[in-house]
């Protein structure tokens, strides 16, 4: 049985992760005109990678067995918004972006929580990053191949360009992972004496 407060940080990241969720699913709609690159990168690439420091944190804080908690909760809240927020069933491109967004979320986050979880008693940065980078890795391929192949759009260089800057945010989410490891550590000695886990 969870405390208050590990009840209060469960639904806090679950809630996140579902407002990630759908942020990604609608920005990816939209090729980063800047420079040229929209052949090559969308908007969503720079906020999904948010998605992996969650599962992360909820591994550092709970477990592998939560951490599918979260993801599983995180799933149903931001693929059921996104199915009535930015799809557009008349439009099989967004049924498909709906599809792939589920297909690649669910099996890129359990593949995180695994990988993070072998890795977890290795130094601080090598389980959420290693985590990240084989999570973000299989996500993209797979999301971009279910939602836009044979389709016309650019869809493999649109993946490598998302995986570049989602890996580039991967770096980058490691400060905030760092800064708030203190808080999850010190909450998972917390769980272990209440649950014993």
């Amino acid at each position: 049985m969870l405390t208050e407060k590990q009840r209060n940080l469960f639904f806090i990241l679950s809630f996140f992760m579902g407002t990630i969720v759908i942020a990604s699913n609608y920005l990816v709609q939209f090729p980063v005109k800047l420079y040229n690159l929209e052949n090559i990168l969308t908007y969503g690439a720079f906020s999904y990678p948010i998605t992996f420091l969650i599962t992360d944190l909820a591994n550092r804080a709970f477990g592998k067995k939560i951490a599918r908690y979260v993801v599983l909760v995180g799933f149903f809240i931001g693929i059921t918004l996104t199915l009535f927020v930015s799809t557009n069933f008349s439009d099989i491109i967004s049924i498909r972006i709906a599809i792939g967004s589920a297909t690649a979320f669910f099996i890129a986050q359990n593949l995180d929580v695994n990988i993070f979880d072998k890795l977890r008693k290795k130094k601080w940065y090598i389980a959420p990053l290693t985590s990240s980078v084989f999570g973000s890795t299989v996500d993209t391929f797979l999301f971009f191949s279910i939602a836009f192949y044979n389709t016309g759009l650019p869809w493999f260089t649109l993946a490598i360009g998302d995986l570049i800057i989602k890996l580039i945010v991967a770096l980058i989410m490691l400060v905030p992972f760092r800064l708030l490891i203190i808080k999850i550590n010190d909450f998972a000695d917390l769980k272990i004496k209440n649950l014993n886990y």
